[in-house]
C-alpha cells in the first residue's frame, strides 16, 4: 500500500464502472480525509488565533457569557448548556476550558470550589461552581459594532469569527495545545510588564518580555530565545532551609503541583539519590511543603540534590506557534505583542470612527430638531392631506436654514421630524437646545482629535488599564541566573565500593572482599595499577580494570587539587623515575601507562594527596656493584607538578631495594581564590563575581545575615546562600565584629564588639524580640559611626555626633548585650571611613610553592631531566 501511496495516478477522479457505480481508492480517500481531519483539530481545537488569542472553545464560552451576563453570577452547568448552542462538541470539553479560563483570574469572577492549581486539586462539578465576566473582561472583549459574525455549526445562530480583544489577551493567559503534527506552548507573562511593552511599543522603543508564572518560583531564561521555537527555561522550586535538619518549600515551578513535587522528590529517594526522612504537604492557599532531613545530613547539598534529581527545577520548551487568516504562524513573543498592539490601535480607532458617526448623526438631527420647532415648519403639514405632501412641506421648509449642514437631508430625517410630539415642542427650550448642540461639537472636536492622535490615544488607554486593574498584578517569579549543578557532587552516596586488588576487580557487589568508600550509581573510579596504568571507569557491580590494584578512589573530573606523587622503575632494568601529576580529564575505560610505557615497568612508590600534599621517603638501594651511599631521602616537595604524561625526573640508575614513607608532608598548592557570583548566590574559582580570598584548607568564610546569625563554614562550591546575607567574606578569627541594634525589648540602640569563638556554631548575636533590629555591622578593625537625630520642637537641631567605635566600646562576648548607644530613634545612623589600621607582617611564603600544570600532554624531554642521584640529596 505505500508504494501505492505514492503513485501519482492514485489521487486521480474516481472511475465510473457501470451506471450509477464508481469506484474511489482508498488511499486517496484516507489523504483527504487525514489533510481535513488535521487542518480541523489545527484551526479549531488547539491553536489559539494571535486576532484575540482565543482557542474556538474558549471564545464560545466568553460570548456565551456576554449573552448571559446580567451582572449576576451564574451556574457553571448553565453557561456550558448555553455554549453548546455555538460549539460542536460535548459539555465535558467546554467545563474543562472555563475551569482553565477561571483559574486564571483574569476574564471570570468566579464563585465557589474552582480547585487548586498548586495542588492540582480538581474544581467541583459544573452544577456547584457559579461565575460571570470580569469588569475586566467586560472593558477589553466586546464591541459588538465592530465585530465579524458568522453562522453558528448548526446555522441557527451568530457567532463572533473573532472578538475585538483590545489587550495583549494570548500572552496574559498562555497558551499550549497539540493538534496533528503541529503543537503550540506560549507561556504567560505579566499583566503589567504586557501593558509597559504595548506603550514602549507605541513609542517607537525597544522592549523584552519574559514570562511570569502564577506559581511564582525562579526562573531562568537565558536561552529563552523570545519564545520561539528551540528555546528553553528552567524554573525552580523557593527553598530555604527552616532548620539544620529541615527544608521548607515555599513556591513550585511552573508545570508542577505539589502532589507531583513529592512524588518527585519520593521516587529519587527511593532510588537513593537522596535522603529524606519524612515530607509534610501543608499547603492550602500558599505552598509549604516541610521536607525533614535524617541527621548528618547536609541541607545546603540535599537543595542541590532536589534540584538535579526531582521537579524541584524542571526544563520547559516554548513554541510559538498561532493561527492568522487560518494558517499557523511561528512566532516570538515580542512580534505576539507587536501585532496585538497594533490590532488594539486598529479597534481602537474603529471605535472611535464608529463614535464620531453616531455623534455626527445625533448633531445632525439635534440641528434639524431645532429648525423644525424654532421656525415653526411643523405648521405647514397642517394643510396636507397626503404623506408624500407632509414630507414635501417638510423638506420646503427646511431648505432656508440647511446651509450649514454636514450631509444632505435624507427622507428618514424627514420622517423623524413628523415624530415628535406635541408636548416636546410645546416645552422646547431654544437655550437648552442650542448647549446640546455646543455639547456634541465639542465631543465631535474630542473624538476627531483622538482620531489625528491615534498614537497618543492608544497609550493612554494601555496607561488606563495599568491604572485601573494594574494593582495585585506585579511580578511573582523572580528572575536570575542558574547555577549549573552537577548530579555527582550532590548525589548521597547510596552504595559502597569493593575491591579484589589481586585479581583487578572492583564493583558493589563484591562484599566478601575489601571495602573501599561509599559511593553512588553515577560516580566514575579512578584506579591505579602496579605495572603503571591508569583507568577511569563508571561504578559498577563488578569490572576487571588490571590485576594488583595499588590505588582506587572514586574520581572527580576537573580536579587540580588532588595530586599522585608516584615513583616508578621504568622496564626491567631501566632507571627509577619520580612525578608528580593530576589527573583532570579522561576517556572512560581506556588505560593510560603513568610509566614510559615500557614492559615490565613497576610503580615501587605510591600516594594519592587531597591537597597537594608532598612527604618525604627514604629510598634502599640494593647493594650491587660499586654503589657507596645506599640509603638517601627524597622531598617531593622539590619536584614540580605537572600533567600525567610527563616522563618525570630520574631519581637513580640503580637498583632500588625498598622505599619507606618517612614524614608525612604539608600542602604544597599555593591557596585556592574564590569568588562570590551574586547572580547565583553561589561560590565559584572560575573568576566571576567578587573575589573573596585565597584560601588553605582551614580557612573559614563568615556569614552574617540580617536578621542577626553570625556563623563560619569551610568554602565548598556546593555551599547554597540565601538573600538574607549582609555580610561574606574570608573569616579573620583575630578581627572584631561591631554591631550597632535596635533592641525591640528595651526600645533603644546598643552597640557591641565581639569575636567568634566557637566557628563550628552558628550564633544569633542580637536580642529574640521580634522588634529588633540589625542596623549596621562592621567587619573593619577600627570603624566609626555617624548619628543623626530629630529635631526636637522648639529646640534647636541637634549636630550630627561620630562615635569611634574601638574606644566606645571593648570586644566582649558574642552573646553580651553591648552598651547602649542612643535611648531614642535616630534619624540616620551611617558608616563613616574607618580609622587606619596597620595589619602585622606577613608570613614569608615558601618559595618553593607551585602552581599546577595542568598540561594534559605535556612530556619531559631527556635534557629536562634531573637526576637525584647527582644532587644534594645523596
Amino acid at each position: 500500500m505505500s508504494e501505492n501511496y505514492e503513485d501519482p495516478n492514485l489521487e486521480e477522479q474516481p472511475e465510473e464502472v457501470n451506471a450509477g457505480e464508481t469506484i474511489t481508492r482508498v488511499t486517496g480517500m484516507f489523504k483527504d480525509w487525514f489533510l481535513d481531519y488535521a487542518s480541523y483539530v489545527i484551526l479549531e481545537r488547539a491553536v489559539p488565533a494571535i486576532e484575540d488569542g482565543f482557542k474556538p472553545v474558549q471564545r464560545r464560552i466568553m460570548h456565551s457569557m456576554k449573552d448571559l451576563d446580567d451582572g449576576r453570577y451564574n451556574k457553571v452547568a448553565n453557561i456550558v448548556g448555553h455554549t453548546m448552542q455555538y460549539h460542536p462538541h460535548g459539555d465535558a470539553s467546554i467545563a474543562d476550558a472555563m475551569v482553565q479560563m477561571g483559574q486564571k483570574d483574569l476574564l471570570i469572577d468566579t464563585q465557589g470550589n474552582w480547585g487548586n492549581t498548586l495542588t492540582g486539586d480538581r474544581a467541583a462539578a459544573s452544577r456547584y461552581i457559579e461565575a460571570r465576566l470580569s469588569k475586566f473582561a467586560l472593558e477589553v472583549l466586546f464591541s459588538p459594532k465592530i465585530t465579524d459574525w458568522q453562522a453558528s455549526y448548526d446555522g441557527r445562530r451568530k457567532e463572533p469569527i473573532n472578538l475585538p480583544v483590545k489587550f495583549p489577551l494570548l500572552l496574559a493567559q498562555g497558551a499550549e495545545g497539540i493538534a496533528v503534527g503541529l503543537s503550540t506552548k506560549v507561556l504567560p507573562h505579566n499583566f503589567i510588564e504586557l501593558i509597559d511593552g504595548s506603550i514602549k511599543h507605541l513609542q517607537g522603543k525597544k522592549f523584552t518580555l519574559l514570562p511570569d508564572f502564577p506559581s511564582a518560583g525562579e526562573a531562568d531564561f537565558s536561552d529563552y530565545r523570545d519564545g520561539k521555537r528551540g528555546g528553553r527555561i528552567r524554573v525552580r522550586a523557593k527553598i530555604n532551609q527552616l532548620d539544620k535538619n529541615t527544608l521548607v518549600i515555599t513556591e513550585i515551578p511552573f508545570s508542577t503541583t505539589t502532589t507531583s513535587l513529592i512524588d518527585s522528590i519520593l521516587k529519587a529517594n527511593d532510588k537513593g539519590k537522596i535522603k529524606v526522612k519524612k515530607i509534610e504537604d501543608n499547603t492550602s492557599s500558599e505552598v509549604e511543603i516541610l521536607v525533614h532531613l535524617p541527621p548528618g545530613l547536609s541541607p545546603d547539598k540535599t537543595i542541590g540534590a532536589l534540584f538535579a534529581f526531582t521537579n524541584c527545577e524542571v526544563a520547559i520548551s516554548p513554541l510559538g506557534c498561532v493561527i492568522e487568516d487560518n494558517k499557523p504562524l511561528f512566532v516570538g513573543v515580542t512580534q505576539m505583542l507587536r501585532i496585538s498592539t497594533e490590532r488594539t490601535k486598529d479597534l481602537l480607532r474603529q471605535e472611535l470612527e464608529i463614535q464620531l458617526q453616531e455623534l455626527e448623526n445625533q448633531w445632525h438631527y439635534a440641528s434639524l430638531e431645532r429648525i423644525f420647532i424654532e421656525n415653526r415648519i411643523y405648521r405647514d403639514i397642517e394643510e396636507q392631506e397626503t404623506w408624500e405632501g407632509v414630507l414635501q412641506a417638510i423638506d420646503e421648509g427646511l431648505k432656508p436654514h440647511i446651509a450649514h449642514l454636514k450631509r444632505p437631508v435624507i427622507e428618514e430625517d424627514l420622517v423623524r421630524l413628523t415624530e415628535i410630539r406635541i408636548k416636546r415642542i410645546s416645552k422646547f427650550d431654544i437655550d437648552k437646545a442650542q448647549q446640546k448642540i455646543e455639547a456634541l461639537e465639542g465631543d465631535i472636536a474630542q473624538v476627531k482629535f483622538h482620531l489625528a492622535n491615534l498614537n497618543d490615544f492608544a497609550i493612554d488607554y494601555f496607561k488606563r488599564l495599568k491604572k485601573e486593574y494594574g494593582a495585585g498584578k506585579e511580578r511573582k517569579t523572580v528572575i536570575r541566573l542558574f547555577d549549573d549543578i552537577e548530579a555527582s557532587k550532590v548525589i548521597i552516596r547510596n552504595t559502597k565500593l569493593y575491591v579484589n586488588r589481586k585479581e583487578g576487580f572492583i564493583g558493589t557487589s563484591l562484599k566478601k572482599d575489601e571495602y573501599v568508600t561509599d559511593c553512588s550509581d553515577i560516580d566514575d573510579v579512578i584506579v591505579f595499577t602496579k605495572d603503571g596504568n591508569m583507568m577511569v571507569t563508571k561504578v559498577d557491580s563488578k569490572t576487571f580494570v588490571g590485576k594488583d590494584i595499588i590505588h582506587v578512589a572514586v574520581y572527580k573530573k576537573k580536579d587540580k587539587r588532588t595530586i599522585y606523587n608516584m615513583i616508578y622503575k621504568d622496564g626491567p632494568g631501566g632507571a627509577t623515575y619520580v612525578k608528580r601529576f593530576n589527573v583532570t580529564s579522561t576517556t572512560r575505560d581506556k588505560i593510560y601507562p603513568m610509566t614510559k610505557g615500557k614492559k615490565g615497568s613497576q610503580v615501587l612508590y605510591f600516594s594519592a594527596n587531597p591537597n597537594g600534599e608532598a612527604e618525604l621517603v627514604t629510598v634502599y638501594l640494593r647493594s650491587i656493584g660499586n654503589v657507596k651511599k645506599l640509603k638517601f631521602d627524597l622531598d617531593f616537595s622539590d619536584v614540580l607538578i605537572k600533567g600525567r604524561n610527563a616522563n618525570g625526573n630520574i631519581v637513580t640508575k640503580h637498583s632500588v631495594r625498598i622505599i619507606d614513607l618517612k614524614e608525612k608532608g604539608i600542602s604544597t598548592l599555593r591557596p585556592r581564590k574564590i569568588w562570590f557570583d551574586d547572580s547565583v548566590n553561589r561560590l565559584n574559582v572560575d573568576d566571576r563575581g567578587e573575589l573573596l580570598g585565597e584560601f588553605k584548607g582551614e580557612d573559614r568564610l563568615l556569614i552574617i545575615t540580617q536578621d542577626g546569625i553570625a556563623k563560619t563554614i569551610v568554602p565548598e562550591l556546593t555551599t547554597r546562600f540565601d538573600d538574607k546575607i549582609i555580610i561574606l567574606e574570608k573569616w579573620i578569627p583575630e578581627k572584631p565584629i561591631s554591631a550597632v541594634y535596635w533592641d525591640g525589648n528595651r526600645e533603644r540602640y546598643y552597640l557591641k564588639r565581639f569575636l567568634i569563638d566557637n566557628p563550628e556554631k552558628e550564633e544569633k548575636f542580637v536580642s529574640e524580640h521580634p522588634n529588633t533590629q540589625l542596623e549596621i555591622v562592621s567587619t573593619d578593625y577600627r570603624p566609626v559611626l555617624e548619628m543623626g537625630f530629630y529635631k526636637d520642637r522648639n529646640k534647636d537641631q541637634k549636630p550630627n555626633e561620630t562615635v569611634n567605635v574601638e574606644e566606645f566600646i571593648s570586644v566582649k562576648g558574642i552573646t553580651a548585650l553591648g552598651n547602649q548607644l542612643y535611648p531614642e530613634k535616630l534619624k540616620q545612623l551611617n558608616l563613616l571611613e574607618s580609622l587606619p589600621y596597620e595589619l602585622p607582617e606577613p608570613e614569608i611564603a615558601n618559595p618553593d610553592d607551585s602552581e599546577i600544570d595542568s598540561s594534559e600532554n605535556f612530556n619531559d624531554d631527556e635534557e629536562h631531566e634531573g637526576d637525584f642521584s647527582q644532587g644534594s640529596l645523596f
